[in-house]
């Protein structure tokens, strides 16, 4: 499928939860921050913004309630049109100590569906991401047994949010399907295809095929790629019909040695990409239309 006629939704996934190091000085940090960075985003483009939230004080990642309703308060009060999509991905991190691997070392944050979702359940987002993976995550694993997952898809569909299914490999998509069929999660679901983490698929156009082709029957996709791979991937995902993701979660740069100012010119960069294969860029009421989404809350 070529782009030509597709409505393209440009996702922003505005911070992470990721290391910072000497170069991540553009990544938002504090609610204020992130809040900006999303309004901002959304002026350039995005229909939908990814959110989490980091301590302030650290920049480590963080469950914080308080800090999710200051961040999003902050988006719903500026009066920007955009589709929240909220993090319930921390929360799945394992990392075993030496002494005795069925002890968690430092760094590790598993931790309940109930506790994952909690944000979600409070500030009611239209999507919230949901992780289809266990599997290895750079140095540390992440655990989302079955249980876990239809425990937080039940929870998320009781208050209205549709979740967005990230998928990293192959057998992810395997079992997203077993729950579609299930009737845990509603189809047509919406798939994000998540590319060139360590660990999971690589970032190319036959691995992004490929996954494709083994979607449900109707489902809603999107897909990224993560640091030199995040603009070709953009190309890759509009020419096959897909949504595009960006964001400082997932590429610091504009170009090679070219860091990137803010997030609002990943996602400027991204409606180029786009608009130049014959793509047209949805606005949040239409990604609402298309993902069959509630009114934001």
């Amino acid at each position: 499928m070529s782009s030509t006629g597709h409505k393209t939704i440009v996702t922003c996934a505005v911070t992470g939860s990721g290391a910072l190091g000497p170069r991540s000085g553009a990544v938002p940090i504090t609610p204020i921050r992130i809040a900006e960075d999303c309004i901002a985003a959304a002026r350039a483009g995005a229909a939908v913004v990814h959110v989490h939230v980091r301590d302030p004080a650290t920049g480590a990642p963080s469950m914080d309630l308080g800090l999710y309703r200051e961040t999003v308060g902050r988006i719903r009060d500026s009066g920007v049109d955009v589709v929240l999509n909220l993090t319930t991905g921390v929360g799945a991190r394992y990392i075993p100590s030496e002494e005795d691997p069925l002890k968690p070392a430092e760094g590790s944050s598993l931790s309940s569906p109930e506790l994952r979702v909690q944000h979600v359940l409070d500030l009611k987002p239209e999507i919230c991401s949901l992780d289809v993976a266990t599997m290895n995550f750079g140095k540390h694993a992440i655990i989302n047994t079955p249980d876990h997952i239809t425990k937080m898809a039940e929870l998320v569909r009781s208050v209205g949010t549709r979740p967005e299914l990230e998928v990293f490999d192959l057998g992810q998509i395997e079992l997203a399907s077993r729950l579609i069929g299930d009737g845990v999660i509603d189809a047509p679901a919406f798939f994000q295809i998540c590319l060139g983490v360590p660990g999971g698929a690589p970032a190319t156009s036959e691995t992004m095929l490929l996954m494709r082709r083994f979607l449900p029957d109707g489902a809603h996709w999107g897909g990224f790629g993560i640091s030199a791979a995040s603009f070709p991937m953009v190309g890759q995902c509009a020419l096959l019909g897909g949504h595009v993701r960006v964001g400082l979660e997932d590429n610091l740069y504009l170009a090679r040695g070219k860091l990137a100012p803010d997030n609002a010119s990943l996602v400027e960069r991204a409606v180029t990409i786009v608009e130049s294969l014959g793509g047209t860029i949805a606005t949040a009421a239409e990604a609402r239309t298309m993902l069959d989404l509630r009114a934001a809350a």
